[in-house]
């Protein structure tokens, strides 16, 4: 009732109140609060009809929602106390009220009694109730259960180098009875996937693959670490960033984690990972992930990136950074009830403005060679824009590579040279949408602007930037009179 109380009070989004809510079980808490927001439409009328709120006048609107929804759609009323002794005393006049729904509208079953763009596939309704939550997303709540406008979407699962191997894992799954079928040959293949079969993913070697209503929150590999549960597209940035083991790596936004133990997957533990997140929370699921995950040699750091100075000592020897700043998430396919609007003209041009800043300030870090820029948006101010922008500011000292040469989907053609940027979606990738661009510096770059923007760096604003510095002509200049 609170996390609905707060969606209408414009406080957050679905994610982030249920994952602020302190609430332990999570993904129950996302499975009530997402049905009792489908049903809302239905829930009202039957609250009127039935003059609830009138009969408990100290009832609020919202946990009255929730109740009817579990004592007449959901799987029964969970609580108890004198919330379930006042919605049992209300039943038959409830049940009534319904039964005359549904002769009013023609229908025979419940579902029927919602709008066609309302209604989801009970499959997913069943993936997303029970067990603990997994970390596959931004707000720390599974990104990749089946949902509504995923149910192309496969379910993906990472195998985690660093506790087992891939050729363990698919032995593991045969004794439970799955069939393996090899690796896929096309992104069709994986289509065709049902029941109990799994594959090997055709780009990534790590990654299997099974039927997107295939809930493992409860197996074992899963709850030991041995597997993550990540979508495709968002292994791709640590997969392309591609540190050698030994390395310093930063993940500069890393909760809630699933990336940065790729990192330490890739790296094989060996190097140093440093962590960053500004919120409490957020980095106390990260340890947790990364722990279960057998993460070692990695710097977790409650801290705004902004923050970060990359002339400490610390950071010398940081030679790779991966940025998956805040975004639309509109690449999201499992965003649930009361997120799906699109984002308004002044709110992408504000985010583009904070990943424009934070883009260039991961760029200044001394000894930096490669990284990796990520968003789950499918907007070009976010994605293709921004990459220009910063790339622009800083000259001929960063330059795009190529990435994933055999990718089908390539960045949008926002300017000369943005096909080297790939773009993921669940139509022609059966992924969420994502957005990759791999920034290299180039043997003549300078390692930072001459010059820090003007603005107030105490309290950076989205979007003010002043000039980033002399050009690199001067500073080649510059350095061949040192000579």
């Amino acid at each position: 009732a609170a996390v609905l109380a707060g969606l209408e009070r414009g406080q957050g989004g679905l994610k982030s109140l249920v994952y602020n809510s302190g609430f332990p079980r999570v993904r129950q808490l996302y499975a009530l609060v997402s049905e009792t927001l489908r049903y809302a439409p239905v829930l009202e009328k039957l609250l009127d009809g039935a003059a609830l709120l009138q009969a408990e006048k100290k009832l609020e609107p919202q946990l009255a929602k929730v109740l009817v929804y579990d004592l007449l759609f959901g799987k029964g009323l969970k609580c108890g106390g004198r919330w379930k002794a006042l919605a049992r005393r209300h039943r038959a006049r409830l049940e009534a009220e319904l039964a005359r729904m549904k002769v009013r509208h023609r229908v025979s079953c419940n579902e029927e009694l919602l709008a066609p763009e309302r209604a989801v596939s009970a499959a997913g309704e069943r993936a997303r109730a029970g067990g603990a939550p997994c970390a596959g997303g931004s707000a720390g709540l599974c990104l990749t259960c089946p949902a509504p406008a995923a149910s192309q979407v496969p379910r993906y699962v990472r195998v985690n180098t660093l506790k087992t191997c891939v050729g363990d894992v698919i032995d593991f799954f045969k004794r439970q009875g799955y069939a393996y079928l090899g690796k896929a040959a096309s992104v069709e293949e994986l289509k065709t996937l049902s029941g109990k079969k799994f594959m090997s993913d055709l780009h990534l070697p790590e990654l299997l693959v099974f039927p997107s209503q295939t809930d493992l929150h409860d197996n074992l590999l899963y709850t030991s670490g041995h597997i993550i549960l990540q979508d495709k597209a968002s292994c791709l940035p640590a997969f392309l960033l591609g540190p050698v083991a030994g390395s310093h790596v930063i993940d500069a936004c890393a909760a809630p984690g699933n990336k940065t133990s790729h990192l330490a997957a890739i790296l094989k533990n060996k190097g140093q990972i440093f962590a960053f997140d500004a919120d409490p929370k957020r980095v106390a699921t990260m340890s947790t992930l990364l722990t279960r995950a057998g993460v070692t040699g990695c710097q977790l750091a409650q801290q705004d990136f902004l923050t970060v100075d990359p002339r400490d000592p610390k950071y010398n020897r940081v030679t790779h950074i991966l940025l998956d700043p805040s975004c639309s998430g509109s690449g999201m396919v499992t965003r649930g009830p009361g997120e799906e609007t699109a984002p308004s003209a002044e709110r992408l041009q504000a985010l583009a403005g904070f990943q424009r800043w934070v883009l260039s300030h991961a760029l200044s870090f001394p000894a930096l060679q490669r990284l990796v820029y990520s968003t789950c948006s499918l907007h070009q101010e976010e994605n293709e824009d921004v990459v220009q922008a910063v790339l622009q500011e800083w000259g001929s000292a960063f330059r795009l590579v190529t990435a994933f040469p055999s990718w089908p989907c390539r960045g949008l053609a926002a300017f000369s040279g943005a096909e080297s940027c790939l773009r993921a979606s669940p139509a022609e990738t059966l992924t969420h949408g994502f957005f990759v661009a791999v920034l290299e510096r180039c043997k003549e770059g300078a390692a930072v602007p001459s010059s820090p923007p003007a603005a107030d760096k105490e309290n950076p604003q989205p979007g003010e930037r002043t000039e980033p510095g002399a050009p690199p002509k001067k500073r080649k200049k510059k350095k061949q009179q040192m000579k």
